[in-house]
């Protein structure tokens, strides 16, 4: 985006959603209860985001008759999309990266998200995926005793010793390492959710050579492997399996998103992927999100609001889309018409493309940035075209 604001001689414009960092509708007491939060839906940003350029245009000197373009990668793709969508007349066009607006109902099977952070590991090494896979029942036979539980601990220096209670939560969290580092499998060093080195998928694969040894090996290979996640910088004394990521996201807000609106079905098989066999369950999201929050999920409201696959009347919006972002699989992939058009990343992770540029850079990206700001050149040049043929 710096890159290209240059270039198109643009103006730059983060606009803070609802209910993340400072922009707290009821201060201290914006998360207290369902009543308070009612008001944080994708529905009232998107509004938000209409009022912020109605009021910049009025009061920024110049701003008035120029285009306006909406940008955002994963969540805030999505909204990108959706913006464009509800509020054709305050934006010229659209570029969503990342943006998984399929992920949602049966619009695309629940398997394919762990299907391709399985095929990233697979990929980045031999018997990487199959170690990832044996190292499960390998936990669950340590786990069924006391002095198992306590080799666990320490094998994983963990920062509290493990119950029986959990071992589900530790999966769960090993896991969620997994598919963070799916996301973040960047040319390059990065910072994004954790520090980590160039292609951390295959610097991890290195301990997981051999998937065929002795249940004490294969887990403290996978320990040197969440290592490179965890404590790469080496500061680390110990590993807490409540944390997956820095604590900047606003993981408060979207888990009452993801309660509410952001209904994202996923699933594992065990055999086209390297998990747990696990189906979706949304009774059980129900009542997790009831106990959480008091409220419980419209599964298809999404859908009913943006259009789910039923999109193409609709103009000026690019779908970017990395193979080895696995949340490409609910993602827009192929155009649809020719002004809703997707542009796929070979070489990419999670919104590589809006990343600043570097010298490590794949190619795929190169091309798919140049792509996407030859698009926005149109729908800047047919903005002035029609204000012209306006007067």
């Amino acid at each position: 985006m710096w890159d290209v604001a240059e270039e198109l001689k643009a103006m730059l414009v983060f606009a803070e959603h609802r209910y993340y960092g400072e922009s707290l509708p009821f201060g201290d007491s914006s998360f207290k209860d369902s009543r308070h939060l009612n008001f944080l839906t994708s529905e009232q940003a998107l509004a938000d985001f209409a009022e912020l350029i109605k009021h910049l245009k009025r009061t920024i000197p110049g701003a008035e008759n120029q285009p306006v373009i909406a940008i955002g990668g994963s969540y805030g793709g999505m909204l990108a999309a959706w913006f464009r969508m509800k509020y054709p007349h305050m934006v010229v066009g659209a570029l969503a990266a990342s943006a998984p607006i399929w992920q949602f109902e049966d619009l695309v099977p629940c398997g394919v998200f762990m299907k391709i952070v399985t095929t990233d590991f697979r990929k980045s090494g031999p018997h990487c995926s199959e170690s990832i896979r044996r190292s499960w029942d390998a936990i669950n036979r340590l786990s069924s005793t006391g002095s198992g539980l306590q080799w666990l601990s320490e094998a994983f220096h963990l920062c509290s010793p493990l119950t029986s209670e959990d071992i589900q939560h530790l999966k769960d969290w090993i896991s969620e390492t997994w598919v963070n580092l799916a996301m973040v499998d960047y040319p390059y060093a990065s910072n994004f959710l954790q520090p980590l080195p160039a292609w951390p998928i295959k610097v991890v694969c290195q301990y997981l050579k051999n998937p065929n040894v002795s249940d004490l090996l294969l887990l403290q290979n996978i320990f040197q492997a969440l290592n490179v996640y965890y404590n790469y910088s080496g500061q680390a004394k110990c590993l807490n399996i409540s944390e997956t990521a820095t604590g900047s996201l606003g993981t408060l807000g979207w888990s009452y998103q993801a309660c509410t609106e952001v209904v994202m079905p996923f699933c594992t098989n065990g055999v086209d992927d390297m998990f747990e066999p696990h189906s979706w369950n949304l009774k059980e999201l129900s009542d997790d999100c009831f106990q959480q929050w008091g409220v419980r999920p419209r599964p298809s409201w999404i859908t009913t609001m943006y259009g789910g696959k039923n999109i193409s009347s609709h103009t000026n919006i690019v779908f970017s889309n990395g193979e080895l972002d696995p949340w490409s699989g609910g993602g827009v992939t192929k155009d649809i018409t020719d002004t809703l058009v997707a542009v796929t990343i070979s070489e990419g992770a999670h919104h590589l493309d809006l990343r600043a540029k570097n010298a490590l850079d794949p190619t795929s990206v190169l091309l798919a940035r140049s792509l996407e700001v030859r698009h926005m050149k149109n729908w800047i040049r047919d903005f002035y075209d029609s204000v012209g043929k306006q007067h």
